[in-house]
């Protein structure tokens, strides 16, 4: 009996302190478990905050800003057709002069002396053909009865011939003379705006004389000429024919901005692309064509051109501090999927203010980290402290 108490006892004490370790491992357990807890929530209060925008495609019309300098619509070099002493002056620099207006004189003695004799000549022509002309009458009539030979008919009818002819050259003579009197009024060939003289009274001109007189430009409208590179006539032409890009309607916008900095009032078509690349710059040539009722552009002037050369109708934008770059100048965005962030390649083809048009790579609802780039790596979870969408570029 007494060896079962003690047995009794024994066991006892062993189901109490088994009971004992029993606890205290369930508490152990419980911190632990508390401990990992703790831990993660402080690893999720831990991760970094980002910015993102979302993506949304839109609308936007892409425009290509070049160099340019203005040309006038139409020029006219006025020379001289005849020779002599320039008798007077007849404008005034700088004004507006129409088609045919007088702006020389130049001394018309000489001609109209010409263009008298040759009046003269013509008159005395036309009175030596008067007789011969009824003398070759007559002799048909007497030819057939045999009064007069036929050798004397045949004569006075050539001779009648060679009057007529003598009467041709002698009008010609005329017609000429008129001319060249005609030519010693010096008229504008077009109406525009006369430049600077470079003669004056008494000046001693020539005919034909490789100097002009002054000349006539015709600023309303006017041309600017500007220059695109091959290049990015090829981007556009290849993002057209693969239907991201649809033409502007018929002839393209072309806005200009003045070199002060300020826009011009009105907007200009492209009328003209050179069929050749300039080998030396590997560029062709563009030509717009611009109202210009104020004549506030003048020839040679230098403006910025703004060529709008389609539209994108589901264009992606993303800012450009959400863009990175390798060492190579591959192009890279972070994108937040499920909690974290990947690095993805994307591509991207020009700005749009501080926007790059991305056309690989992204596509709509992806998210786009763009503030708190330094704190990420492919991978980390983030908390997204603020989101927003691409702004619409500037027109």
């Amino acid at each position: 009996m007494k060896s079962l108490r003690i047995k009794g006892k024994s066991l006892g004490m062993l189901l109490l302190a088994g009971g004992v370790l029993l606890s205290g491992l369930l508490s152990g357990c419980e911190k632990i478990g508390e401990f990992f807890g703790e831990k993660q929530q402080a690893r999720s209060a831990g991760a970094p905050e980002v910015a993102v925008v979302t993506i949304v495609p839109q609308r936007v019309v892409f425009t290509t800003e070049i160099a340019g300098r203005t040309s006038p619509f139409q020029i006219a070099e006025v020379r001289p057709q005849v020779g002599g002493i320039i008798k007077s002056r007849l404008f005034t620099e700088g004004s507006d002069v129409e088609e045919g207006a007088v702006l020389y004189q130049i001394d018309p003695a000489t001609f109209r002396a010409q263009y008298d004799s040759a009046v003269a000549a013509l008159a005395r022509a036309e009175a030596n053909l008067a007789p011969l002309r009824l003398k070759s009458a007559r002799y048909r009539e007497l030819v057939k009865i045999n009064a007069v030979s036929r050798q004397e008919a045949e004569d006075v009818a050539a001779a009648y011939k060679q009057a007529q002819a003598e009467v041709g050259v002698q009008k010609a003579a005329v017609e000429t003379a008129r001319i060249r009197l005609g030519y010693t009024k010096v008229v504008a060939p077009i109406s525009g705006r006369v430049g600077i003289s470079g003669v004056t009274a008494g000046a001693l001109v020539t005919e034909h004389q490789p100097a002009f007189l002054t000349t006539v430009q015709q600023l309303d409208p006017i041309y600017v000429d500007i220059t695109q590179s091959s290049t990015e006539v090829l981007r556009l032409r290849r993002a057209m024919a693969a239907g991201r890009l649809t033409a502007n309607g018929g002839q393209a916008v072309v806005r200009l901005r003045l070199e002060d900095g300020s826009a011009y009032e009105h907007t200009g078509k492209l009328q003209f692309t050179d069929v050749t690349v300039d080998k030396s710059t590997g560029a062709v040539t563009l030509r717009a064509l611009f109202p210009n009722p104020e004549k506030l552009l003048l020839p040679n002037m230098y403006v910025r051109a703004e060529i709008v050369n389609g539209v994108a109708q589901n264009a992606i934008l993303v800012p450009q501090r959400g863009v990175l770059r390798d060492s190579n100048g591959n192009a890279s965005a972070y994108v937040v999927a499920d909690g974290k962030v990947e690095l993805r390649p994307i591509k991207v083809s020009q700005t749009m203010g501080d926007q790059w048009v991305v056309t690989e790579g992204l596509k709509t609802g992806d998210k786009v980290v763009v503030e708190g780039l330094q704190r990420i790596r492919p991978g980390v979870p983030v908390r997204i402290a603020g989101e927003g969408q691409a702004a619409s570029p500037q027109k």
